[in-house]
């Protein structure tokens, strides 16, 4: 079992950065798979970024150039930096994890789920 924490959100305004962490337990996840995804008010969880064991990288047309996903493993966390941010990213992020000891950076699926972090852009 990977229980995952997320954490780093807030209230900010269009144009500012945030950068979210994910603190995982139970098991080093030097060895998974993780991801960010993100669900905005009335509409479905979309993926926004992937990184594997490895720590190649795969990223939602929607954010690239303006997000990046990194990992530290001796940490166990997982951090999404985000600049540039506008009202569209108004959403709640999940960190998410999955095991998988080799293979490209994916968007589906995970097994494990954090409780989600808030992040609201004013404009």
């Amino acid at each position: 079992q990977v229980q995952l924490v997320e954490s780093g959100g807030g209230l900010v305004q269009a144009g500012a950065s945030l950068r979210l962490s994910c603190v995982a337990s139970g098991r080093t996840i030097s060895n998974y798979a993780m991801a960010w995804f993100r669900q905005a008010p009335g509409k479905e969880r979309e993926f926004v970024a992937a990184i594997n064991w490895s720590s190649d990288t795969n990223y939602a047309v929607s954010v690239k150039g303006r997000f990046t996903i990194s990992r530290d493993n001796g940490r166990n966390t997982v951090y999404l930096q985000m600049i540039s941010l506008t009202p569209e990213d108004t959403a709640v992020y999940y960190c998410a994890a999955d095991y998988q000891p080799l293979g490209p950076p994916k968007s589906s699926p995970y097994d494990y789920w954090g409780q989600g972090t808030q992040v609201t852009v004013s404009s």
